[in-house]
């Protein structure tokens, strides 16, 4: 299990992220920390994760401004 915290890219941490899915191992559980605004980059990270074929296993509001998401990458 690995955790990423991606807050100081702000709103550009989609590419990163998919990135790292895309370099884990194949049923690595991998913890991604990122800043939320608006809150619609809760949603749109769940989407991305669900468009890359991952299961998204929690998503958590760490504090006022940070989300935390659990992606289990897939095959």
């Amino acid at each position: 299990m690995q955790r990423y915290d991606l807050r100081h890219l702000k709103d550009d941490f989609y590419d990163k992220m998919v990135e790292i899915l895309d370099n884990s191992k194949p049923e690595e559980v991998v913890i991604f920390m990122f800043e939320i605004g608006d809150f619609s980059p809760v949603q749109k990270s769940a989407d991305l994760v669900k468009e890359q074929g991952h299961e998204l296993m929690n998503s958590v509001k760490f504090n006022e401004v940070d989300w935390t998401l659990v992606v289990k990458r897939k095959a």
